[in-house]
């Protein structure tokens, strides 16, 4: 019953916070303004926020690591090298391209992390965070040599709601919004076996829990959510990092309440850093500026805990 009323609430501040969302501006925007500007973007932050909130709990719980982001195993970086190549080259769509960078760092970061059959927990953060680092270092070169690009790339980066929307971007939408709630849901399901995980390994062997499985499936499912949140939007950080600790005050460590729960407080904190991106200054912020300051701080009490503790 209480996290009945807690998931109300929850819904609740999404939907008012949206409708603000909707209609904040330095004037009264048009009809067409809302619906062909703003709404887009509000459904993009729902859909990108909630995501990473889903995919941010599940890999705490499956790497029983609490500083464990969606991003941390490169998969963002992959995906953002593919769609700066694609910037570079001039070849479109961007997202296409973002998309198999994910998927490629998938299968890299996969192999890295299997040694004599299993998939270590260590060995996995170890290789994403080395992926990770040689793609930031290529995009970074790709930017240097990218000239009129640039701009792109940065938005690219540091992640941006405001894509301009056509006939095959909204096609492209509606795809990913159907794999992304697929994997969801799949992950979900998992949440009694993610529960088991969090006493150990070895504890959940023995209650009969295939582990091996149940780690690449929750490494694959979320990575391939990951990479399209990025072909879309570009790389949003900390949202997958802070949203799973917050809901986790409210809601407790049950997989099965926090994963759904991760969802709605992600959305909510996305819309919300996306109207002070587009309201702080007279040009319009990347989103990961505003989610940084967020979660900067945020990350820093979670490393002072941990360490007192």
């Amino acid at each position: 019953m209480r996290n009945s009323r807690i998931f109300l609430i929850l819904i609740l501040l999404l939907f008012f916070i949206s409708i603000i969302s909707l209609f904040l501006g330095v004037s009264i925007p048009s009809l067409l303004v809302v619906t062909k500007i703003r709404l887009p973007r509000l459904v993009l932050a729902i859909f990108a926020g909630g995501a990473l909130g889903i995919v941010g709990a599940a890999f705490q719980g499956l790497l029983r690591n609490p500083l464990a982001d969606p991003y941390i195993i490169g998969v963002s970086g992959g995906a953002t090298l593919g769609g700066t190549i694609s910037i570079l080259l001039g070849i479109w769509p961007i997202q296409a391209f973002a998309f198999a960078g994910a998927v490629v760092t998938i299968f890299i970061v996969e192999r890295l992390a299997t040694i004599s059959g299993r998939m270590e927990r260590e060995t996995l953060l170890l290789s994403g965070v080395v992926f990770g680092t040689l793609t930031s270092s290529l995009v970074i070169l790709f930017m240097t040599i990218g000239g009129k690009s640039l701009d792109e790339m940065i938005y690219l980066i540091m992640g941006w709601l405001g894509v301009i929307w056509d006939k095959k971007l909204l096609i492209g939408f509606i795809v990913s919004a159907l794999i992304v709630t697929v994997c969801s849901f799949i992950i979900w399901m998992r949440s009694k076996e993610l529960n088991i995980l969090s006493s150990g390994e070895e504890e959940a062997i023995s209650i009969g829990v295939d582990v091996e499985r149940l780690k690449r499936e929750i490494f694959i499912l979320g990575s391939i959510i990951v990479g399209l949140v990025v072909s879309l939007c570009g790389a949003i950080g900390f949202i997958g990092l802070i949203v799973p600790h917050i809901t986790r005050l409210i809601l407790g460590p049950d997989h099965r309440v926090l994963i759904p729960g991760s969802a709605i407080l992600g959305a909510v904190l996305l819309v919300l850093s996306d109207m002070i991106a587009r309201g702080i200054a007279v040009y319009e912020l990347p989103v990961s500026v505003i989610t940084a300051l967020f979660g900067v701080p945020f990350f820093l009490y979670l490393l002072r805990r941990k360490n007192v503790n």
